[in-house]
């Protein structure tokens, strides 16, 4: 059943993609501002009441629905799977981004490139220049699939949970966003704890995702990326995906705004901590053609992750 929920959710997702400004999409910001308001009071306890409250609140109730498809029709259950993960993954929407800006570049229009990119990250990239749209661009495509799909796909085939496990996922992915990454001095010691505790939520599947994109990448380049490269950023979950990955598609990435360490050219030695010389990240520096090549990444992934589910659902089957 969670191959063909999985499955059957993607084709959806696909040739229907969720879209952002959806209702129910729209529905969680709303209920997130207003336990913010309710509860924010500039201290981490009120943020860890809030987080649990609308975490549990929501995830709750689809778990006690989905107990209740079980126990009633098998095909049910399914059914309710995969309209719960057409909701929780929606990567196509925003692998747009990723396209319109792998255009607007090839056809030399940096300006809406720019544009489309500060629209994606939300970040200011007025002065960017090529090869910095490119890296963010990737890292943004990266970081966005493991949070809609893979991460998702881990939390879902947690038995007995499921639906709810997906819906607990991205809701602690969402409120990092909403409530940890706001930059207001208020709003810092609220958003500590979403920060802390999706950590940790994400701390297993970004490695999985990591050895995933290894596995169907340059397994070397990005085993070797891992392991001395990725402390160089200030998040350890992001570090291990980003060094994995770029390792993985033979592309350097990292940048100032994930305080990752500096990227020197091939040919250049830096030094560790203890004063001793290590070699640069590997990999090339970020060029358009490297969007096509992350594209590949993320769909044999995809592919060996389906994989490995149809394995495990032949194997229960035979048991």
């Amino acid at each position: 059943m969670i191959f063909f929920s999985i499955f059957f959710a993607l084709v959806i997702d696909h040739f229907r993609p969720m879209r952002l400004s959806n209702p129910v999409l729209a529905g969680v910001r709303a209920l997130a501002d207003k336990i913010e308001t309710w509860f924010n009071a500039g201290h981490l306890q009120h943020g860890k009441i809030g987080w649990f409250v609308l975490v549990l609140g929501m995830t709750v109730p689809i778990l006690a629905i989905y107990w209740v498809c079980l126990s009633l029709n098998a095909f049910l259950a399914m059914i309710f799977n995969v309209v719960i993960l057409y909701f929780c993954m929606g990567f196509k929407d925003y692998s747009q981004y990723f396209s319109s800006i792998q255009i607007a570049l090839i056809v030399g229009d940096e300006p809406k490139a720019r544009q489309l990119l500060a629209e994606w990250s939300g970040r200011d990239t007025s002065t960017f220049e090529v090869s910095e749209i490119i890296r963010l661009s990737i890292e943004r495509a990266l970081l966005t699939s493991h949070q809609h799909v893979f991460g998702v796909f881990f939390w879902f085939m947690i038995p007995y949970i499921g639906p709810a496990g997906a819906v607990f996922y991205r809701l602690a992915a969402y409120l990092v966003r909403a409530w940890a990454e706001n930059g207001d001095v208020h709003h810092e010691a609220f958003g500590r704890f979403a920060s802390r505790i999706f950590f940790w939520i994400d701390w297993l599947p970004v490695r999985l995702t990591a050895i995933c994109f290894a596995v169907v990448g340059n397994f070397e380049d990005a085993v070797y990326a891992w392991r001395n490269f990725a402390d160089r950023w200030e998040n350890a979950n992001t570090g291990v995906l980003l060094s994995a990955s770029g390792g993985a598609l033979g592309v350097r990435l990292g940048t100032p705004e994930e305080k990752a360490a500096r990227l020197l050219p091939v040919d250049v030695s830096t030094m560790d901590s203890d004063g001793l010389e290590t070699e640069s990240q590997p990999g090339e520096e970020p060029s358009v053609r490297f969007f096509q090549n992350t594209t590949g990444l993320i769909w044999r992934a995809l592919l060996l992750w389906l994989l490995l589910f149809l394995f495990f659902t032949i194997v229960v089957w035979l048991l």
